[in-house]
């Protein structure tokens, strides 16, 4: 992008630089039709010059500006301006959690449950309408000054593997110290995924730590995939032993051993919260609507049990067949004693 080119068809107006990643450098802008502050991200000139790419993730953020929850940041249009991919999304003030991490070093239980619970209720919303995040990491998950947790970047990491389409097993979705076991091996990622992510996360915010921590991505990938972490509770002796099963489960190697979307993960960790943690949108329930966990697994201690749910056909039914054999009864009798009579 030249320098003096600082509006993007013309309406999005670049005005203060905000950061820089591999993919990407993202601005504090302004919407000039609309008259409002936005954040836009542009992408890398070589990302965008792919039609494969441009095509890809088109398709990623309009599933992305379909999304609608407190909990995630609204994605508001898409553009190529200047052989440059860019997206504009809301502006959100505050600080990604990872810098409020390396400030802090290990979050109490808690303000550090209060934080995930909120992400999770963000991403169990995603995982409800079918999108899979890939790319969870502290980096994007955005917190206000009053404590709101936004998650971003949704259908980047997805649309970047449309780049080597032909070589889809080599493709490594997400951040290595964050990536799934799956995800490591060059697999399509699952809301269980981003669930694994999370755990990574949390280990971090609770320990101080990462689970794994290796030079490259390769030495990270199998890390991810064969070894197992340390427990929590062996780096940081205040964490429950409830919250230390809640980790370790969401750290497990196989997908199915995890809570199968963040929802789950998330009323869970409600066992933990405080008072806080209600005042944002709820939790969508087993029954509603929401991808629940139907099979039998076992539950991880200090996970609250769901209820049970009644199925009023199956009782009704059952009713209906005791009245009739009640009614029967005396005909079936006399049946009995036509052909058997009493011996006098």
């Amino acid at each position: 992008m030249s320098e003096d080119k600082l509006i993007l068809n013309q309406r999005y107006q670049l005005e203060d630089f905000l950061d820089k990643g591999g993919m990407a450098m993202v601005y504090r802008g302004r919407d000039l039709m609309l008259e409002r502050d936005v954040a836009i991200k542009v992408l890398r000139q070589d990302y965008s010059k792919d039609a494969s790419f441009r095509e890809r993730f088109r398709q990623e953020a309009k599933a992305a500006a379909n999304l609608g929850h407190s909990n995630i940041v609204t994605v508001y249009d898409f553009g190529y301006d200047d052989e440059r991919l860019f997206i504009v999304m809301e502006y959100v003030p505050g600080t990604d959690l990872n810098s409020m991490i390396k400030k802090r070093g290990r979050y109490g239980v808690e303000e550090g449950s209060n934080l995930i619970i909120q992400a999770c209720k963000g991403l169990g919303y995603a995982h409800r309408a079918g999108l899979v995040h890939c790319d969870i990491k502290p980096h994007n998950f955005l917190v206000t000054p009053d404590g709101r947790v936004k998650v971003t970047d949704f259908g980047i990491a997805r649309a970047l593997a449309s780049i080597n389409p032909s070589e889809e097993a080599d493709v490594v979705w997400g951040s290595p110290q964050y990536f799934a076991p799956e995800q490591a091996a060059g697999g399509p990622p699952s809301p269980a995924s981003d669930v694994y992510s999370i755990g990574v996360i949390m280990y971090r915010m609770f320990t101080g730590q990462l689970p794994f921590d290796g030079k490259s991505a390769a030495e990270l990938g199998k890390m991810h995939r064969y070894e197992q972490p340390r427990p929590a509770i062996e780096l940081n002796p205040n964490i429950p032993e409830a919250l230390n099963a809640i980790i370790m489960k969401v750290l497990s190697k196989e997908p199915a051993a995890r809570y199968r979307t963040a929802d789950q993960l998330g009323r869970v960790l409600m066992t933990f919260a405080g008072p806080d943690a209600s005042d944002s949108e709820p939790f969508v329930t087993p029954g509603n609507g929401s991808l629940s966990d139907t099979g039998s697994r076992p539950v991880a201690m200090g996970e609250p049990r769901s209820n049970p749910v009644i199925d009023w056909l199956s009782v009704g039914l059952g009713l209906l067949a005791v009245v009739l054999v009640t009614g029967l009864l005396p005909f079936w009798m006399w049946v009995y004693f036509v052909f058997n009579p009493p011996i006098r």
